[in-house]
């Protein structure tokens, strides 16, 4: 005669001369789909501002002004280090994102292939990182970098 008992994990089924254990997966379904994932802007903006510095012809990220700012942020003590997403907005969805860089190319080169490498590189970039879908990438040139410019250096306030 053979008993059948019920239990959480499955059904367990025992004879005079065998016993089975038939076990049901609780939760079904992927592991890795159970939960919910958030990906702050800030970290889009770093992916993004990191893959456009990669480009050749990006002389630098943001305005003058941002930049100037920044140096001068980046010397105080106790100060951040340099911001890799200087000069990158991002607004990050729950599968999408888009972009808005500024961006400073070097005198001598094409502007227009510049813009393409950059939007093609930052795309890569985010959507193998995060998984989000990138819908656009703005790109803005707010200056060129002339051969003779110096680096502008702001004037140090503390010493």
């Amino acid at each position: 005669m053979t008993e059948t008992t019920e239990q959480n994990r499955g059904t367990e089924t025992e004879g005079p001369t065998s016993r089975r254990t038939q076990v049901t997966k609780r939760g079904g379904g992927d592991p890795g789909a159970r939960g919910r994932t958030t990906i702050a802007d800030g970290v889009v903006e770093k992916i993004a501002g990191m893959a456009a510095r990669d480009v050749d012809g990006v002389h630098a990220m943001g305005s003058g002004l941002s930049r100037t700012f920044g140096a001068v942020r980046d010397r105080v003590p106790g100060g951040t280090t340099k911001s890799v997403s200087r000069g990158v907005k991002a607004e990050v969805g729950e599968v999408q994102a888009a972009l808005d860089l500024e961006i400073v190319v070097e005198y001598g080169v094409s502007i227009a292939d510049v813009a393409r490498d950059v939007r093609e590189n930052v795309i890569t970039a985010v959507e193998r990182m995060t998984g989000l879908e990138v819908v656009e990438v703005n790109i803005a040139v707010s200056d060129v970098k002339l051969p003779e410019e110096e680096e502008e250096e702001p004037e140090r306030r503390i010493q």
